[in-house]
């Protein structure tokens, strides 16, 4: 159960689960992938984007880079007090647009892909946005 304290931020905590469950799916998805391909753990993939143990790689990695920033970013909206609707929006926004740059990655859509992460980076001002006008 929610603490009431946490409980404004209920869609925010929600999306951030969301964007768990997807890194989650990315790294079973790599990992049958690389099985797959007979990968030898521990080496890099170097086959390139028509191979797709490689854009499940990069999908993950690219998560990955854009992880840190945004818990902090989630934390400080928390810790701030920052409008919990607006915080809700940028993290959906974010898990969804994480969503469509894992998909599009997989499918090889680098255009949609690339817009995907636009998303997903704009999400990311907006709620950098949010907690700075809570200062």
């Amino acid at each position: 159960m929610m603490s009431e304290m946490l409980a404004p931020y209920a869609g925010l905590l929600t999306a951030s689960f969301v964007l768990a469950v997807l890194v989650l799916i990315q790294v079973l998805v790599q990992d049958f992938a690389g099985i797959k391909a007979k990968h030898v753990p521990g080496m890099p993939v170097m086959t390139g984007h028509k191979d797709f143990h490689f854009r499940t790689v990069r999908a993950h990695a690219n998560t990955n880079e854009n992880l840190p920033l945004w818990l902090l970013t989630v934390a400080l909206a928390v810790a701030l007090g920052a409008n919990p609707a607006w915080s809700a929006n940028a993290a959906w926004l974010f898990a969804a647009a994480r969503l469509g740059h894992m998909t599009f990655y997989y499918l090889d859509q680098r255009l949609a892909r690339s817009i995907a992460f636009g998303l997903s980076l704009t999400a990311q001002i907006a709620l950098i946005v949010v907690c700075g006008l809570a200062l």
